[in-house]
């Protein structure tokens, strides 16, 4: 049978990549004790006022059909939001969708085409080259080098860019990273952009997880707010993934051609979840805050237990749920280390090569589970740490 050439292009981007977590979960449902330690769900709940608000807005026959672009309770929620951070966003800009991922692959389909290619840091958030793959287009990663703190440079960025190319893909503050741009990196890297007339799409999930220092984003800068579409939603900054409420923000003309490719994919959201965002972006709740402290706090608490272990070194994260953990020096790969952790220690972390090339020395290990089960876990992986090098020790 005839099938779809996009079939072909996500053959192997899909779960595929994150086959070490779905083992984990198997071995757990059967009773084994994994502690998981591989996707970023936040382990504190959405607050009980969102769920009141959803309860209330069902109960108050919010469960029709919506639109195209989104419900107005929660379009005018984002422009209150975003016109905070740039003067004069409108209803225009906004378009919404259930969640950041929608937004990507339908931004991503609505900018680039086969022939087309879109330039994005490697290591990079798994999902990314499967949103581009399906376009049609390619990607040309840019290296996010560790000695930089894995901060994209405006130098690297140049030197990868080719006639093809027709959107940089940004995330800042980065998965799986933690790095966060500064207003400076960004300004230089928007100047390349302009330069070579690229759209900047800015992944801003994690916007409201940073430890230390201030957020910035490309669409704060007027010089760049021609070309600039921030997506994002409400899964990491109010814990709330299952929900799916997320938007894309960009130029009146981008959201009124994408409207129709949106309409077409999803024609709209579910009313009752529009009214909850929107009392989550115009509520001060403490969630981000709470998620804040125990994620730096745990980064921490894995930099230090894992400090001088042999052949492990942590990647201080500056934001996010998440820490790269460089296993190299152990002689293993980081997918070897990964499935090794879980075979003989009952730990399941994402190995490296499911975040791009630049990433396949590293693990990335969720902070989203309590302490004591993440020192428990870097006890685990100092001992398979060990074990390799005494095997390596012996074969030399």
């Amino acid at each position: 049978m005839h099938y779809a050439s996009i079939t072909d292009r996500l053959a192997s981007l899909g779960s595929e990549k994150w086959a070490v977590h779905m083992e984990a979960r198997r071995r757990r449902e059967l009773g084994e004790p994994i502690i998981e330690l591989t996707i970023g769900e936040p382990d504190l709940p959405p607050h009980a006022a969102l769920i009141t608000e959803a309860i209330r807005s069902m109960n108050a026959g919010r469960h029709r059909y919506s639109n195209g672009r989104g419900e107005q309770t929660v379009i005018d929620a984002l422009v209150r939001k975003y016109a905070r951070r740039r003067p004069g966003v409108t209803g225009d800009n906004v378009l919404c969708f259930p969640g950041t991922q929608t937004a990507l692959f339908a931004v991503m389909l609505g900018l680039v085409e086969t022939g087309d290619a879109v330039l994005v840091g490697d290591p990079l958030y798994a999902t990314y080259e499967g949103v581009i793959r399906a376009t049609g287009a390619d990607y040309v990663t840019v290296p996010l080098r560790p000695e930089h703190g894995f901060h994209l440079q405006a130098a690297d960025l140049e030197r990868a860019i080719t006639p093809q190319c027709r959107v940089l893909l940004l995330n800042t503050p980065h998965n799986p990273t933690g790095a966060v741009l500064t207003a400076q990196e960004i300004a230089a890297i928007g100047e390349v952009c302009r330069r070579h007339d690229l759209w900047i799409v800015s992944d801003e999930v994690y916007e409201e997880l940073i430890f230390d220092g201030a957020f910035a984003s490309p669409f704060d800068d007027p010089a760049l707010a021609e070309r600039t579409i921030v997506c994002s939603s409400i899964s990491k900054s109010h814990a709330a993934p299952g929900f799916r409420s997320g938007w894309a923000i960009g130029p009146a003309e981008f959201a009124s051609r994408l409207l129709a490719v949106s309409e077409t994919m999803l024609f709209g959201g579910q009313p009752f979840i529009a009214d909850m965002t929107a009392y989550a972006l115009d509520t001060s709740l403490d969630t981000s805050a709470q998620m804040r402290s125990a994620y730096k706090r745990r980064a921490d608490l894995i930099t230090a237990s894992l400090a001088g272990a042999p052949g492990l070194e942590p990647m201080p994260p500056e934001a996010g749920m998440f820490i790269l953990v460089d296993v190299s020096g152990t002689g293993m790969s980081g997918e070897a280390f990964a499935w090794t952790l879980l075979n003989e220690e009952q730990v399941a972390v994402m190995p490296g090569h499911a975040f791009g090339a630049g990433a396949g020395n590293f693990v990335r290990i969720s902070l989203t589970v309590p302490d004591d089960k993440i020192e428990e876990a870097c006890r685990r992986m100092v001992a398979v740490a060990a074990r390799s090098r005494l095997r390596e020790a012996k074969r030399a």
